[in-house]
């Protein structure tokens, strides 16, 4: 079974506005309401795929209820902890001439709260894949990570974390089967420049001698690389499209990415599913669909020596 944590789950209000203007009065041209938060958009997209997930993390309040019965809907299953100080926030991003977001504050998680959710990690069984990702909410501690990994390291479990900095960098010695770090994060992690390839997989390695098995690495409009425990090293461009939202298309990704390696035990394969489900994300209004996924797996191959094979039934 596999488990994404959402610390901080959001419905996400996406409006867009022609030329926005600042202290006056806006109308919207198009609006759209979102179940949100990275490891909540990793369940979607599997969905989408034929990959069922369970939906961990906390909820509160009237948005709390809304965003679980959202995911029901959608057929997602939730074990959501419903906490009771404040409310699942609202983060409302708006698309105009730039792209500007508003993010809600969220519960309060208190301690007893948080047992209850190292309880449920607890009973997860060899074999299972916890996906973490996001940041961790202010009320909560820097070691929040730490301890729900704590709890599965005597079974099996592949561990993916997509987070930034310190709360990547102190999961790394659990040895994780995948990060994702983009170019931003790896700059900011070593503290410097990065021009080319090589220094990227310098970078990337270095991350592996840290812990991690495998490094996936994404670069924008410069499509991705990834590093692989068996030193393989791929690189692979974006499909091609129009930019329209770029919310959860780094999560889509990894969604894409474990679906094609539970499909196939190819890391090529699981790289080109990967970006697939990537761009198909921000090339549309929300998260992508099993259609517009398949529409640029079909893109990608074509013309190439890649095969789809065995991805998408």
């Amino acid at each position: 079974m596999i488990y994404t944590i959402t610390l901080n789950p959001a419905l996400d209000y996406t409006i867009q506005v022609d030329h926005l203007q600042l202290g006056h009065t806006n109308r919207t041209k198009k609006e759209n309401l979102y179940a949100g938060g990275k490891g909540i958009n990793v369940s979607c997209i599997l969905n989408e795929l034929g990959f069922k997930s369970c939906a961990l993390g906390f909820t509160a309040g009237f948005t709390g209820v809304q965003l679980k019965e959202m995911l029901i809907q959608q057929g997602i299953q939730t074990d959501f902890i419903h906490v009771h100080k404040g409310m699942t926030r609202i983060n409302v991003k708006v698309k105009s001439d730039t792209e500007s977001e508003i993010n809600g504050k969220g519960p309060e998680i208190e301690s007893d709260d948080f047992q209850r959710l190292l309880t449920q990690t607890s009973s997860l069984n060899h074999g299972d894949c916890l996906i973490l990702s996001g940041s961790i909410p202010s009320c909560m501690p820097e070691n929040t990570y730490e301890q729900i990994i704590k709890t599965v390291l005597d079974k099996e479990i592949n561990l993916v974390i997509d987070a930034e900095k310190k709360l990547l960098m102190n999961t790394l010695k659990y040895h994780p089967f995948l990060i994702k770090p983009n170019k931003y994060e790896l700059e900011s992690i070593f503290n410097t420049t990065l021009i080319n390839d090589s220094q990227i997989i310098e970078c990337a390695q270095l991350l592996q001698k840290q812990g991690a098995r495998n490094v996936l690495v994404s670069l924008d409009k410069e499509g991705s690389i990834l590093i692989t425990e068996n030193n393989e090293v791929y690189r692979m461009g974006i499909a091609e499209g129009t930019l329209v939202n770029s919310v959860g298309a780094g999560d889509s990704m990894i969604a894409g990415f474990l679906a094609g390696w539970m499909k196939t035990q190819d890391y090529q394969k699981a790289l080109l599913l990967g970006t697939a489900c990537g761009g198909a994300t921000a090339f549309s209004d929300g998260l992508a669909t099993k259609e517009t996924i398949v529409d640029l797996l079909n893109q990608l191959t074509h013309n190439s020596d890649l095969s789809a094979g065995g991805l998408i039934e």
